[in-house]
Protein backbone atom coordinates (compact mmCIF):
# COMPACT_ATOMS: atom_id res chain seq x y z
CA UNK A 1 0.00 0.00 0.00
CA UNK A 2 1.30 3.46 -0.91
CA UNK A 3 2.21 5.52 2.12
CA UNK A 4 2.81 9.24 2.57
CA UNK A 5 6.19 10.37 3.86
CA UNK A 6 4.89 12.41 6.82
CA UNK A 7 1.69 10.58 7.68
CA UNK A 8 2.87 9.91 11.23
CA UNK A 9 3.18 13.65 12.06
CA UNK A 10 0.24 15.54 13.60
CA UNK A 11 0.31 19.28 13.04
CA UNK A 12 -1.77 22.12 14.47
CA UNK A 13 -1.81 25.07 12.08
CA UNK A 14 -2.52 28.38 13.82
CA UNK A 15 -0.90 30.30 10.99
CA UNK A 16 -2.65 33.12 9.18
CA UNK A 17 -2.13 34.76 5.79
CA UNK A 18 0.75 33.05 3.89
CA UNK A 19 3.94 32.11 5.76
CA UNK A 20 2.43 29.84 8.43
CA UNK A 21 -0.22 28.21 6.23
CA UNK A 22 2.41 27.62 3.53
CA UNK A 23 4.68 25.88 6.04
CA UNK A 24 1.82 23.63 7.17
CA UNK A 25 0.70 23.07 3.57
CA UNK A 26 4.14 21.74 2.61
CA UNK A 27 3.88 19.24 5.46
CA UNK A 28 0.26 18.34 4.65
CA UNK A 29 0.98 17.77 0.97
CA UNK A 30 3.31 14.93 1.95
CA UNK A 31 0.89 13.32 4.33
CA UNK A 32 1.17 15.12 7.67
CA UNK A 33 -2.16 15.17 9.51
CA UNK A 34 -2.66 18.94 9.59
CA UNK A 35 -5.54 20.52 11.49
CA UNK A 36 -6.04 24.18 10.60
CA UNK A 37 -7.34 26.08 13.62
CA UNK A 38 -9.08 29.31 12.59
CA UNK A 39 -10.81 32.00 14.56
CA UNK A 40 -14.61 31.71 14.18
CA UNK A 41 -14.64 34.42 11.48
CA UNK A 42 -11.88 32.57 9.62
CA UNK A 43 -8.30 33.17 8.57
CA UNK A 44 -8.05 36.76 7.20
CA UNK A 45 -6.66 35.21 4.02
CA UNK A 46 -10.20 34.05 3.22
CA UNK A 47 -11.05 37.71 2.61
CA UNK A 48 -8.14 38.36 0.27
CA UNK A 49 -8.47 37.90 -3.49
CA UNK A 50 -8.19 36.90 -6.19
CA UNK A 51 -11.59 35.26 -5.78
CA UNK A 52 -13.20 32.52 -7.85
CA UNK A 53 -15.14 34.22 -10.67
CA UNK A 54 -14.13 37.53 -9.05
CA UNK A 55 -16.89 37.15 -6.44
CA UNK A 56 -15.70 37.77 -2.85
CA UNK A 57 -16.58 34.75 -0.72
CA UNK A 58 -14.86 33.12 2.30
CA UNK A 59 -14.63 29.83 0.42
CA UNK A 60 -13.48 31.37 -2.87
CA UNK A 61 -10.11 33.01 -2.15
CA UNK A 62 -7.60 31.52 -4.56
CA UNK A 63 -4.73 32.12 -2.13
CA UNK A 64 -6.57 30.47 0.76
CA UNK A 65 -7.49 27.45 -1.35
CA UNK A 66 -3.86 27.00 -2.44
CA UNK A 67 -2.30 27.61 0.99
CA UNK A 68 -4.49 25.06 2.73
CA UNK A 69 -4.59 21.97 0.56
CA UNK A 70 -4.78 18.62 2.33
CA UNK A 71 -5.81 20.09 5.69
CA UNK A 72 -8.79 19.57 7.93
CA UNK A 73 -10.27 22.65 9.58
CA UNK A 74 -11.86 23.68 12.88
CA UNK A 75 -12.69 27.02 14.46
CA UNK A 76 -11.68 28.16 17.96
CA UNK A 77 -11.65 31.51 19.71
CA UNK A 78 -8.43 31.37 21.70
CA UNK A 79 -9.32 34.62 23.47
CA UNK A 80 -11.96 32.69 25.46
CA UNK A 81 -11.16 30.38 28.37
CA UNK A 82 -13.14 27.54 26.77
CA UNK A 83 -11.39 27.99 23.43
CA UNK A 84 -7.93 28.04 25.00
CA UNK A 85 -8.80 24.94 27.03
CA UNK A 86 -9.91 23.03 23.94
CA UNK A 87 -6.73 24.07 22.19
CA UNK A 88 -4.63 22.71 25.06
CA UNK A 89 -6.39 19.38 24.64
CA UNK A 90 -5.42 19.40 20.95
CA UNK A 91 -1.80 20.23 21.84
CA UNK A 92 -1.53 17.16 24.09
CA UNK A 93 -1.87 14.92 21.02
CA UNK A 94 0.12 17.04 18.55
CA UNK A 95 3.66 16.71 17.25
CA UNK A 96 3.99 20.17 15.73
CA UNK A 97 2.39 23.57 16.24
CA UNK A 98 2.80 26.33 13.64
CA UNK A 99 1.87 29.89 14.65
CA UNK A 100 2.34 33.37 13.23
CA UNK A 101 1.08 35.68 15.97
CA UNK A 102 3.04 38.74 17.00
CA UNK A 103 5.72 38.01 19.63
CA UNK A 104 4.17 37.77 23.08
CA UNK A 105 0.66 36.92 21.88
CA UNK A 106 0.81 33.21 22.67
CA UNK A 107 2.22 33.97 26.12
CA UNK A 108 -0.61 36.44 26.76
CA UNK A 109 -3.12 33.70 25.91
CA UNK A 110 -1.40 31.29 28.30
CA UNK A 111 -0.27 29.26 25.28
CA UNK A 112 3.42 30.14 25.13
CA UNK A 113 5.97 27.44 24.40
CA UNK A 114 6.83 26.88 28.07
CA UNK A 115 3.13 26.63 28.93
CA UNK A 116 2.53 24.04 26.21
CA UNK A 117 5.73 22.14 26.97
CA UNK A 118 4.26 21.22 30.35
CA UNK A 119 1.41 19.53 28.48
CA UNK A 120 3.52 17.90 25.78
CA UNK A 121 7.32 17.75 26.30
CA UNK A 122 7.80 16.42 22.77
CA UNK A 123 6.01 19.36 21.11
CA UNK A 124 7.77 21.19 18.30
CA UNK A 125 6.50 24.76 18.03
CA UNK A 126 7.39 26.85 14.97
CA UNK A 127 6.87 30.58 15.53
CA UNK A 128 7.08 32.51 12.25
CA UNK A 129 7.33 36.29 12.63
CA UNK A 130 8.67 39.21 10.63
CA UNK A 131 11.79 39.76 12.74
CA UNK A 132 11.89 36.90 15.23
CA UNK A 133 11.13 36.71 18.94
CA UNK A 134 13.99 38.99 20.02
CA UNK A 135 15.92 42.06 18.94
CA UNK A 136 15.06 45.76 18.56
CA UNK A 137 12.74 45.13 15.57
CA UNK A 138 10.76 42.41 17.31
CA UNK A 139 7.56 44.45 17.58
CA UNK A 140 7.86 46.37 14.31
CA UNK A 141 5.02 46.25 11.81
CA UNK A 142 6.09 44.74 8.48
CA UNK A 143 4.88 43.87 5.00
CA UNK A 144 6.39 41.89 2.17
CA UNK A 145 7.77 45.18 0.83
CA UNK A 146 9.48 46.18 4.07
CA UNK A 147 10.86 42.69 4.72
CA UNK A 148 12.28 42.57 1.21
CA UNK A 149 13.90 45.96 1.83
CA UNK A 150 15.36 45.22 5.28
CA UNK A 151 16.50 41.77 4.17
CA UNK A 152 18.84 43.40 1.63
CA UNK A 153 17.52 41.64 -1.47
CA UNK A 154 15.81 44.77 -2.77
CA UNK A 155 19.12 46.64 -2.96
CA UNK A 156 20.40 44.34 -5.71
CA UNK A 157 17.23 44.33 -7.85
CA UNK A 158 16.41 46.93 -10.48
CA UNK A 159 18.27 49.22 -12.85
CA UNK A 160 21.54 50.73 -11.65
CA UNK A 161 20.38 54.33 -12.06
CA UNK A 162 16.86 53.76 -10.70
CA UNK A 163 15.28 52.97 -7.34
CA UNK A 164 15.55 49.43 -5.90
CA UNK A 165 12.81 46.99 -6.87
CA UNK A 166 10.88 44.24 -5.08
CA UNK A 167 10.27 40.95 -6.85
CA UNK A 168 6.68 40.18 -7.81
CA UNK A 169 4.35 38.27 -5.54
CA UNK A 170 4.93 37.88 -1.81
CA UNK A 171 8.32 36.19 -1.90
CA UNK A 172 9.30 36.96 1.69
CA UNK A 173 6.30 35.11 3.11
CA UNK A 174 6.86 32.08 0.89
CA UNK A 175 10.50 31.99 1.96
CA UNK A 176 9.41 32.19 5.59
CA UNK A 177 7.05 29.26 5.14
CA UNK A 178 9.60 27.22 3.21
CA UNK A 179 12.33 27.74 5.80
CA UNK A 180 9.90 26.97 8.62
CA UNK A 181 8.93 23.66 7.02
CA UNK A 182 12.61 22.73 6.67
CA UNK A 183 13.32 23.68 10.28
CA UNK A 184 10.28 21.72 11.46
CA UNK A 185 11.40 18.56 9.69
CA UNK A 186 14.90 18.98 11.14
CA UNK A 187 13.38 19.26 14.62
CA UNK A 188 11.23 16.16 14.02
CA UNK A 189 14.35 14.28 12.98
CA UNK A 190 16.27 15.48 16.06
CA UNK A 191 13.42 14.40 18.32
CA UNK A 192 13.91 10.80 17.17
CA UNK A 193 17.24 10.82 19.02
CA UNK A 194 16.52 13.12 21.97
CA UNK A 195 12.81 12.55 22.59
CA UNK A 196 12.52 16.29 23.18
CA UNK A 197 10.58 18.93 21.34
CA UNK A 198 11.90 22.43 20.73
CA UNK A 199 10.87 25.98 19.86
CA UNK A 200 11.69 27.22 16.36
CA UNK A 201 12.10 31.01 16.25
CA UNK A 202 11.98 32.03 12.60
CA UNK A 203 12.65 35.54 11.30
CA UNK A 204 11.38 36.25 7.78
CA UNK A 205 13.84 39.15 7.51
CA UNK A 206 16.68 36.69 8.03
CA UNK A 207 15.22 34.36 5.40
CA UNK A 208 15.51 37.20 2.88
CA UNK A 209 19.03 38.09 4.06
CA UNK A 210 20.08 34.50 3.38
CA UNK A 211 19.25 34.98 -0.32
CA UNK A 212 21.55 37.89 -1.22
CA UNK A 213 24.10 35.48 -2.70
CA UNK A 214 27.53 36.83 -3.58
CA UNK A 215 26.66 40.40 -2.54
CA UNK A 216 27.86 40.05 1.06
CA UNK A 217 31.04 38.04 0.24
CA UNK A 218 31.88 40.73 -2.34
CA UNK A 219 31.61 43.37 0.36
CA UNK A 220 33.49 41.32 2.97
CA UNK A 221 36.41 40.54 0.70
CA UNK A 222 36.62 43.64 -1.52
CA UNK A 223 34.62 46.36 0.25
CA UNK A 224 32.67 46.68 -2.99
CA UNK A 225 28.92 47.26 -3.10
CA UNK A 226 27.51 45.30 -6.03
CA UNK A 227 25.51 47.55 -8.40
CA UNK A 228 21.98 46.67 -9.39
CA UNK A 229 22.33 44.84 -12.73
CA UNK A 230 18.78 45.30 -14.01
CA UNK A 231 18.14 42.97 -16.95
CA UNK A 232 21.74 43.02 -18.14
CA UNK A 233 24.83 41.13 -17.04
CA UNK A 234 27.53 43.57 -15.85
CA UNK A 235 30.46 42.07 -17.80
CA UNK A 236 29.05 40.97 -21.15
CA UNK A 237 26.02 41.18 -23.43
CA UNK A 238 23.43 39.98 -24.33
CA UNK A 239 22.21 38.41 -21.12
CA UNK A 240 18.90 40.20 -21.01
CA UNK A 241 15.13 40.23 -21.54
CA UNK A 242 13.81 41.79 -24.74
CA UNK A 243 10.41 42.27 -26.39
CA UNK A 244 9.37 40.20 -29.40
CA UNK A 245 6.24 39.86 -31.51
CA UNK A 246 4.01 38.22 -28.89
CA UNK A 247 5.72 38.92 -25.58
CA UNK A 248 9.21 38.80 -24.12
CA UNK A 249 12.20 36.47 -24.38
CA UNK A 250 15.15 35.83 -22.07
CA UNK A 251 18.37 35.73 -24.11
CA UNK A 252 21.83 34.53 -23.09
CA UNK A 253 24.51 34.63 -25.77
CA UNK A 254 27.68 35.96 -24.16
CA UNK A 255 30.33 33.29 -24.83
CA UNK A 256 32.70 33.07 -27.79
CA UNK A 257 30.53 30.36 -29.36
CA UNK A 258 27.08 31.64 -28.41
CA UNK A 259 27.41 35.14 -29.87
CA UNK A 260 28.29 33.98 -33.40
CA UNK A 261 25.41 31.48 -33.19
CA UNK A 262 23.00 34.30 -32.30
CA UNK A 263 24.30 36.50 -35.14
CA UNK A 264 23.89 33.61 -37.59
CA UNK A 265 20.40 32.87 -36.28
CA UNK A 266 19.32 36.46 -36.82
CA UNK A 267 21.13 36.79 -40.13
CA UNK A 268 22.45 40.20 -39.06
CA UNK A 269 25.34 41.68 -41.07
CA UNK A 270 25.66 44.64 -38.69
CA UNK A 271 26.07 42.46 -35.59
CA UNK A 272 28.59 40.30 -37.44
CA UNK A 273 31.08 43.20 -37.58
CA UNK A 274 34.29 42.82 -35.56
CA UNK A 275 33.36 45.82 -33.40
CA UNK A 276 30.73 43.62 -31.70
CA UNK A 277 32.86 40.49 -31.28
CA UNK A 278 34.00 41.26 -27.72
CA UNK A 279 31.43 40.81 -24.95
CA UNK A 280 32.73 43.77 -22.93
CA UNK A 281 32.40 46.05 -25.94
CA UNK A 282 28.87 44.77 -26.50
CA UNK A 283 28.06 45.54 -22.86
CA UNK A 284 29.27 49.12 -23.22
CA UNK A 285 27.14 49.45 -26.37
CA UNK A 286 24.21 47.38 -25.07
CA UNK A 287 21.55 49.87 -26.18
CA UNK A 288 22.94 49.80 -29.72
CA UNK A 289 23.11 45.98 -29.74
CA UNK A 290 19.52 45.70 -28.52
CA UNK A 291 18.36 48.16 -31.19
CA UNK A 292 20.03 46.09 -33.91
CA UNK A 293 18.38 42.89 -32.61
CA UNK A 294 14.93 44.50 -32.25
CA UNK A 295 13.69 44.23 -35.89
CA UNK A 296 14.36 40.49 -36.05
CA UNK A 297 12.84 39.89 -32.62
CA UNK A 298 9.65 41.77 -33.50
CA UNK A 299 9.21 39.54 -36.54
CA UNK A 300 9.20 36.33 -34.49
CA UNK A 301 7.16 34.80 -31.67
CA UNK A 302 8.72 34.06 -28.30
CA UNK A 303 8.28 30.28 -28.61
CA UNK A 304 10.05 30.22 -31.98
CA UNK A 305 12.93 32.39 -30.74
CA UNK A 306 13.42 30.19 -27.67
CA UNK A 307 13.36 27.02 -29.76
CA UNK A 308 15.87 28.33 -32.30
CA UNK A 309 18.19 29.55 -29.55
CA UNK A 310 18.07 26.25 -27.66
CA UNK A 311 18.78 24.32 -30.88
CA UNK A 312 21.98 26.36 -31.23
CA UNK A 313 23.11 25.71 -27.64
CA UNK A 314 22.00 29.01 -26.11
CA UNK A 315 20.00 29.48 -22.90
CA UNK A 316 16.88 31.05 -24.40
CA UNK A 317 13.39 31.01 -22.93
CA UNK A 318 10.14 32.89 -23.28
CA UNK A 319 8.66 34.85 -20.39
CA UNK A 320 5.65 32.78 -19.39
CA UNK A 321 2.20 34.19 -18.72
CA UNK A 322 -0.27 32.32 -16.47
CA UNK A 323 -1.80 30.82 -19.61
CA UNK A 324 1.65 29.70 -20.78
CA UNK A 325 2.28 27.98 -17.45
CA UNK A 326 -0.88 25.90 -17.60
CA UNK A 327 -0.23 24.88 -21.23
CA UNK A 328 3.54 24.38 -20.97
CA UNK A 329 4.48 20.90 -22.28
CA UNK A 330 7.23 20.47 -19.67
CA UNK A 331 4.82 21.07 -16.81
CA UNK A 332 2.25 18.83 -18.49
CA UNK A 333 4.76 16.02 -18.96
CA UNK A 334 5.66 16.09 -15.26
CA UNK A 335 2.02 16.65 -14.16
CA UNK A 336 3.03 19.71 -12.16
CA UNK A 337 -0.51 21.10 -12.18
CA UNK A 338 -2.98 18.76 -10.53
CA UNK A 339 -6.77 19.10 -10.64
CA UNK A 340 -8.42 19.36 -7.21
CA UNK A 341 -12.17 19.52 -6.62
CA UNK A 342 -13.72 21.88 -4.07
CA UNK A 343 -17.39 22.30 -3.07
CA UNK A 344 -17.40 26.02 -3.83
CA UNK A 345 -15.18 26.31 -6.90
CA UNK A 346 -15.47 22.89 -8.51
CA UNK A 347 -12.37 21.44 -10.19
CA UNK A 348 -9.39 23.76 -10.68
CA UNK A 349 -5.69 23.21 -11.50
CA UNK A 350 -3.32 23.66 -8.55
CA UNK A 351 0.50 23.74 -8.47
CA UNK A 352 1.78 20.49 -7.01
CA UNK A 353 5.41 20.07 -5.95
CA UNK A 354 8.79 20.64 -7.62
CA UNK A 355 10.12 17.24 -6.56
CA UNK A 356 8.87 13.67 -6.89
CA UNK A 357 9.32 10.85 -4.38
CA UNK A 358 9.02 7.39 -5.85
CA UNK A 359 7.68 5.58 -2.77
CA UNK A 360 5.86 8.32 -0.82
CA UNK A 361 4.08 10.54 -3.35
CA UNK A 362 2.39 13.91 -3.02
CA UNK A 363 -1.24 14.04 -1.88
CA UNK A 364 -4.04 15.83 -3.72
CA UNK A 365 -6.63 17.12 -1.27
CA UNK A 366 -8.61 20.34 -1.05
CA UNK A 367 -8.66 23.13 1.53
CA UNK A 368 -11.28 22.84 4.31
CA UNK A 369 -14.47 24.83 4.49
CA UNK A 370 -14.68 27.16 7.48
CA UNK A 371 -15.24 24.98 10.56
CA UNK A 372 -15.88 21.96 8.36
CA UNK A 373 -14.45 19.42 10.81
CA UNK A 374 -15.66 20.90 14.11
CA UNK A 375 -18.02 18.02 14.79
CA UNK A 376 -15.60 15.33 13.60
CA UNK A 377 -12.75 16.62 15.77
CA UNK A 378 -14.51 17.92 18.89
CA UNK A 379 -17.31 15.35 19.09
CA UNK A 380 -16.21 12.17 17.35
CA UNK A 381 -12.52 12.33 18.28
CA UNK A 382 -12.53 14.28 21.55
CA UNK A 383 -15.84 13.00 22.93
CA UNK A 384 -17.73 16.31 23.21
CA UNK A 385 -21.52 16.11 23.13
CA UNK A 386 -23.16 17.74 20.13
CA UNK A 387 -25.29 19.84 22.46
CA UNK A 388 -22.12 21.22 24.06
CA UNK A 389 -20.67 22.02 20.63
CA UNK A 390 -23.87 23.90 19.78
CA UNK A 391 -23.62 25.83 23.05
CA UNK A 392 -19.99 26.76 22.36
CA UNK A 393 -20.99 27.92 18.89
CA UNK A 394 -23.68 30.18 20.35
CA UNK A 395 -21.08 31.60 22.79
CA UNK A 396 -18.67 32.41 19.94
CA UNK A 397 -16.08 29.87 21.12
CA UNK A 398 -16.19 27.89 17.85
Amino acid sequence: MTRNALEHIRVLDLGQFIAGPYCAKLLADYGAQVLKVEQPEGDPLRRLGPFYKDLPHPEGSGLFLYMNTNKRGVTLNLETAAGASLFRDLVREADVLVETFRPGTMERLGLGYNDLLALNPALIMASITSFGQSGPYRDYEASDLTLYALGGLMAINGEQDREPLKAGGRQSFYQGGLHAALATLAAVFARRFTGQGQHIDLSIQECIASMVGETLPMYWTQKVVAPRPGNRQPSSHPMTILPCRNGYVAILATSATQWPALVEMMGSTELAEDEFSDGRDRRRRADEVDALMAPWLMEHDKEEIARQGQERGMAFAWVSSPEDLLEDPQYRARRYFETIDHPHTGSLPYPSTPFRMSETPWKTGRAPLLGEHNEAVFCQEMGMAKTELARLREMGVV
